[in-house]
């Protein structure tokens, strides 16, 4: 399933009901007088997170949402029906943006959280609601209320618990791929990872949610490359895994490059804890990788660990690092969310 994190959306709430201008005249009857019912009320617009999900990508296939408009009264003091309410579903992390992209309203951070995001409008009033002792007959109605209109942008931040970072072909997407059910594409030729994956990894005991993120390159804060689109998703990660690929020019150099867009972005990213890796150890000489740990501790000013996504050394200690770092906190809804998509349509 193609990963959608952005999505523009139109949304419009449910008119309210017009009001009834009707009198009661029955034979036999000889007191009638005024009895039209009010109008219904139109439905709200409401967002609510669902377990299960991880992508924008029914909102790329259906972008206008409207609630039902409000029944008009009628007579014999018969109150039309509100109208029923659309119920727009999103992943867990969803932030929704008004159209100028920049002003937030709503922030989604639990399963099952809902927010209503346009009110409907109330319903206008028939002519029994203005009688009284000296307005015996009133001839007038209330129209209903307009409904509230608006475009919104729809915006994904992962909620995951680790993210992996670093430079295009720096192992990422194998090392997730070893240590997740996640299938992520990996070939034997350098090319970059165009969308975040997501992948539950099991380790000492404990269960979270590994996030891959899409490579950075010099630049990236300023447009090049695939730019800072994705740094979003590391937002909400409790730690950082930096792999930095021992086959490179130069580690340290490759270390910092990557230090210096997180340090750019303006989500306080640099302050993440981070735990630094040298990946691809099989692919070197043995001198050569000692070099090459030397320039990684120097600039990354801690000793990194040495794995290898292919063989799976080190990768152990990884994780290891990573259950320390996360804490007991419980994952499993979001284990649960990434492994298990269940189907469902936009409106539930």
């Amino acid at each position: 399933m193609k990963f959608v994190d952005e999505a523009k959306v139109y949304i419009r709430s449910g008119d309210g009901g017009n009001g009834c201008v009707a009198f009661r005249r029955e034979k036999f009857i000889e007191f009638g007088g005024p009895s039209g019912g009010n109008g219904g009320r139109g439905g709200d617009v409401i967002v609510e997170v669902a377990d299960g999900l991880n992508t924008l990508i029914d909102y790329r296939y259906q972008q206008h949402f409207k609630a039902q408009k409000g029944t008009n009264g009628m007579g014999k003091d018969r109150h039309g029906a509100n109208g029923r309410d659309i119920v727009l579903k999103v992943p867990l992390g969803t932030q929704i943006f008004d159209e100028d992209r920049e002003t937030l309203i709503h922030d989604f951070t639990q399963v099952g959280e809902r927010f209503v995001l346009a009110e409907g409008g109330n319903g206008g009033f028939g002519n029994a609601h203005f009688k009284s002792s000296t307005n015996r007959a009133p001839r007038n109605a209330n129209p209903g209320a307009p409904g509230e209109e608006r475009w919104i942008w729809l915006r994904l931040k992962l909620i995951a618990d680790a993210g992996l970072v670093g430079l295009p072909n720096a192992g990422k997407s194998t090392f997730l791929s070893k240590v997740s059910a996640a299938k992520p594409k990996i070939a034997d030729y350098p090319f970059t990872t165009l969308h975040p994956q997501l992948g539950v990894v099991n380790a000492d005991g404990r269960e979270f949610v590994l996030a891959d993120i899409p490579g950075l390159i010099e630049g990236a804060h300023e447009g090049a490359g695939l730019g800072d689109r994705f740094l979003g998703h590391v937002e909400r990660c409790r730690v950082l895994l930096h792999l930095v690929d021992a086959t490179s020019e130069h580690a340290g150099r490759a270390y910092k490059t990557v230090r210096g867009e997180l340090e750019a972005y303006e989500g306080n990213l640099a302050d993440k804890i981070e735990i630094v890796a040298l990946n691809k150890i099989d692919a070197v000489l043995p001198e050569d990788l000692k070099k090459q740990k030397d320039r990684l501790k120097r600039a990354a000013k801690k000793t990194p660990l040495l794995i290898s996504g292919v063989t799976g050394e080190g990768v152990r200690d990884a994780l290891h690092a990573l259950v320390e770092v996360i804490g007991e906190a419980p994952v499993s809804v979001k284990a649960k969310a990434a492994a298990e998509a269940a189907p469902w349509t936009p409106t539930g």
